[in-house]
């Protein structure tokens, strides 16, 4: 028995029933077989199993149907035809639930499959960068270049230009223009096998140059940078000494990029050689800062032990009726709140203090001075500190005065002198190259007048020394 539906075939297992084939497999939907000219039922052209139809045995029993009951049996039949449409119905209703059910976790598994998918071809992606940078290191690995901790990357203001430099020198690189080479070069009377010596003497000498070019930048230091870069640029003439034959040498533009790399970690340290001078000098200036108001502590403390003294002095000469007592008594009390004022006018005003020229003649020659100031109450203390076992003699003192803004004079002078400056990375060495008679001249314009000035050194300890040394010969 054969059924005029498509994909309905006979079922293999349940004889008189047909079985939905979907090209692939089996499914679970069964219905009875039809004859060939017969009709598919609506059921059936939906794919679901048709109810069982009205066979001859059927209508051969209604035909044996008495009359009497005749009701009853119609009756009967109504509600089995009604019962077997509820089934029908019902098998529909859940046949269409099954597939809506089974259509949503379809969907589900084609979602997860759709972003595992992506996954994978992002995971692809990421590998085939990772492929093309691993090949380019091999690539720069190949001639020398190498990524390596420069000093500079830790520098804020730095930084970003070495970024710059190094990515032109990559960008270089990968365009083959680091270093020229020979085209057409034979050996053996193979072309290529002149290619091949050509490219292996390239990268090696190339090779050689970036790993000189990295030891100088590892080595370089604050005050070194001249010797690196004239260390670098011999690098470079010998390789285009020994590569002439086949024209190997470093370009220009990849060599200055190496140099200014070099210049980059030369100006980090001497960035840092700064800060440190710097810091130095900030504790420095600190600690003279606390001696100054020690003494200014300790003198307003002595002054005033003087000022109790002196009144109690004048209590007993008027106690006496000692008038001339008295009186000089006053005179002295007046001088002491004087001092006192000046101590206290000292301590208020942090700008007011001694301004000094001295020089070393013996330790510097005759044409370096030191100009600096002081707020301690004696300044020949700190002129005699500045002398002390760091050298070889004592210093002579050509100005040393008193100035309400002994801080501007002093910034004043550093100006005008500092193009002369003897150090000009640490400004606290104040140090310049010029004779007394400069500063003098210097000062009369900034101030307008300087009570004394000593324009010739003694120098007594070095011209002794000097004496002593001559007579041993």
């Amino acid at each position: 028995m054969t059924n005029p539906l498509p994909n309905w075939y006979p079922d293999p297992v349940q004889p008189g029933l047909v079985r939905y084939w979907d090209g692939a497999r089996w499914t679970e939907h069964v219905q009875p077989a039809v004859s060939q000219g017969g009709a598919p039922s609506a059921a059936q052209r939906n794919g679901h199993p048709a109810a069982p139809s009205t066979t001859s045995a059927d209508a051969g029993e209604r035909s044996k149907v008495k009359l009497f009951g005749a009701r009853k049996q119609a009756e009967e039949l109504i509600e089995r035809n009604s019962h077997l449409e509820r089934v029908v119905a019902e098998m529909g209703a859940l046949d269409v639930a099954g597939m809506y059910a089974h259509r949503a976790s379809l969907q589900a598994e084609i979602s997860a499959l759709q972003e595992q998918a992506t996954r994978l071809r992002q995971e692809v992606d990421a590998a085939r960068r990772d492929l093309v940078d691993a090949r380019e290191r091999a690539e720069f690995q190949d001639v020398g270049f190498y990524r390596f901790h420069h000093p500079a990357e830790n520098s804020v203001q730095l930084a970003d230009e070495l970024a710059g430099v190094r990515a032109r020198l990559k960008q270089i690189q990968r365009e083959k223009r680091a270093a020229t080479r020979a085209t057409g070069f034979t050996y053996n009377n193979s072309a290529s096998q002149g290619r091949k010596f050509v490219n292996d003497l390239h990268d090696m000498m190339l090779a050689a140059y970036n790993a000189e070019a990295e030891n100088a930048v590892k080595s370089v230091k604050a005050g070194n940078l001249a010797v690196a870069v004239a260390r670098l640029n011999k690098a470079a003439e010998r390789i285009a000494k020994r590569g002439a034959m086949v024209d190997i040498a470093i370009t220009p533009e990849y060599h200055r990029l190496r140099i200014r790399e070099l210049e980059l970690a030369a100006d980090y340290w001497m960035m840092k050689e700064q800060e440190k001078e710097a810091e130095r000098a900030e504790r420095e200036r600190l600690r003279e800062q606390r001696r100054a108001e020690q003494e200014l502590a300790r003198e307003r403390e002595k002054l005033e032990k003087e000022r109790a003294h002196y009144l109690s002095a004048l209590a007993a000469f008027e106690a006496r009726g000692d008038a001339v007592g008295a009186e000089q008594a006053r005179a002295q009390i007046a001088d002491t709140e004087r001092a006192i004022e000046d101590v206290d006018y000292r301590v208020a005003n942090q700008r007011a203090g001694y301004v000094y020229v001295i020089s070393n003649v013996g330790s510097f020659g005759e044409r370096v001075v030191k100009i600096g100031m002081t707020r301690r109450l004696n300044p020949m203390d700190r002129v005699n500190e500045l002398g002390d076992a760091s050298v070889p003699f004592r210093f002579d003192v050509h100005a040393l005065f008193f100035s309400p803004d002994a801080v501007g004079v002093e910034t004043a002078l550093h100006q005008r002198f500092a193009d002369r400056r003897v150090n000009k990375v640490n400004l606290r060495r104040e140090f310049f190259y010029a004779t007394p008679r400069e500063v003098l001249e210097a000062l009369q314009g900034q101030t307008g007048g300087v009570t004394e000035f000593i324009e010739t050194p003694a120098a007594e300890e070095f011209r002794m020394s000097r004496g002593e040394s001559d007579s041993s010969f």
